[in-house]
């Protein structure tokens, strides 16, 4: 009998554009899916850029790993109880239809200034969702940045 052999994880990497038809739907390519129907992604209003905020994807692992972590926090800390809330108001669950799409609330689009186009980008363990304006801002910001981050690397 052969061992179970463990899958390896999605990576999330590569950038793509694509169209957000009428019903708020955009497109997830193919090697971001989960090989099993019904996974849930988890949206994310994520508002940590200077350019504007964009939507987070986080796939089921990393949203149990962002609650271990929020978790972790002291107990009394008021921030905990702050960013629980945050995060709980300002995400949501979604799952691919059969065309490969997800649907994005109407809110979190107008709060990631999300119009008929939408860049996907990854970001190896998650991917994120941009309005191609700001993802341009935040390109010219990574390019001035990516000497010092490469050096991380050595």
């Amino acid at each position: 009998m052969e061992p179970a052999v463990a899958s390896a994880p999605t990576v999330y990497n590569g950038l793509y554009r694509h169209g957000v038809d009428e019903k708020r739907r955009v497109q997830v390519p193919a090697k971001w899916r989960p090989a099993k129907p019904g996974i849930e992604f988890t949206l994310i209003i994520w508002p940590k850029n200077q350019e504007g905020p964009c939507l987070r994807v986080l796939p089921p692992d990393k949203m149990a790993e962002l609650i271990r972590d929020i978790e972790a926090l002291p107990k009394g800390d008021q921030n905990k109880t702050a960013l629980k809330r945050l995060v709980g108001s300002g995400s949501t669950q979604v799952t691919l239809d059969s065309g490969g799409r997800i649907c994005l609330p109407d809110d979190m689009v107008k709060a990631a200034g999300i119009g008929e186009q939408a860049v996907l980008v990854g970001v190896l363990d998650r991917f994120e969702i941009w309005s191609p304006e700001r993802y341009a801002n935040v390109q010219k910001a990574d390019s001035v940045m990516s000497p010092e981050a490469f050096r991380l690397m050595d």
